[in-house]
């Protein structure tokens, strides 16, 4: 860590040492504040705990190009995405168990830059989060463990399959488009209420999709209008 001290002149005591990057540091934390006031709150979603998360989790960790907090997504490796914070949030406030966060079993297909699993682990979730590209992955796990949340359990593959062994989840969250909702993923959703939440529709334009289940009951439910790179998988888009 970079430190400057500061010269005094006279005979007064020497001036504490300034970091260098607090500057930095505290226009982040402002941008950060900025993006969940005006970003997130001011378009409905008032929830508290949400709002904690979105203001805790240093979305700059996760972001390599462009402004992290600004209201837009932003490109990753391999033709992927991080999507733009309001988008997170209405996906993550969708999902959300009956009970709260805290404590349930969170499943999240596309790992992408980890933004979305580390506002679910901030949340209290324990997540399982699956991506095909293992570069993003590796990525992926580097950023989460510098932004303190190492407990994400990361697979990679086709997530189109979910991840059964960590099976029956409270929520679902899948962060790319497919025509239809993987059956795979409907199996492992917990029957006493789970929700998934997904873009469904063709690669161009998707609806924001919510299913509960209940029981062996499906309730779907259609949400904003919204445009997701594609789910590529046996159960969704083809190569």
């Amino acid at each position: 860590m970079n430190w400057l001290r500061l010269r005094s002149r006279g005979r007064g005591p020497t001036p504490p040492p300034i970091r260098i990057g607090a500057a930095r540091d505290e226009g982040l934390d402002a941008a950060r504040a900025r993006m969940v006031r005006e970003q997130i709150a001011a378009r409905g979603l008032r929830d508290a705990e949400l709002l904690r998360a979105f203001a805790t989790v240093p979305r700059h960790v996760f972001v390599e190009v462009g402004s992290p907090y600004a209201d837009e997504a932003l490109p990753l490796p391999v033709g992927q995405t991080i999507s733009q914070p309001y988008i997170v949030a209405l996906m993550t406030d969708a999902a959300r168990p009956a009970g709260g966060w805290r404590g349930t079993h969170v499943l999240e297909i596309g790992t992408g830059s980890g933004y979305q699993a580390a506002i679910l682990a901030e949340l209290g979730a324990e997540v399982v989060s699956v991506e095909r590209h293992a570069e993003l992955s590796e990525s992926a796990g580097r950023r989460l463990a510098d932004a303190g949340y190492e407990g994400v359990r990361l697979v990679v593959g086709d997530g189109t399959h979910g991840w059964p062994a960590g099976a029956p989840y409270d929520a679902v969250i899948v962060t790319a488009a497919g025509p239809s909702v993987p059956k795979p993923l409907l199996d492992q959703l917990s029957p006493d209420g789970g929700r998934l939440v997904m873009p469904v529709g063709s690669r161009v334009h998707q609806e924001l999709t919510v299913v509960e289940r209940r029981g062996e009951n499906l309730i779907p439910s259609l949400r904003d209008p919204v445009v997701f790179v594609p789910l590529i998988g046996e159960h969704g888009f083809g190569e």
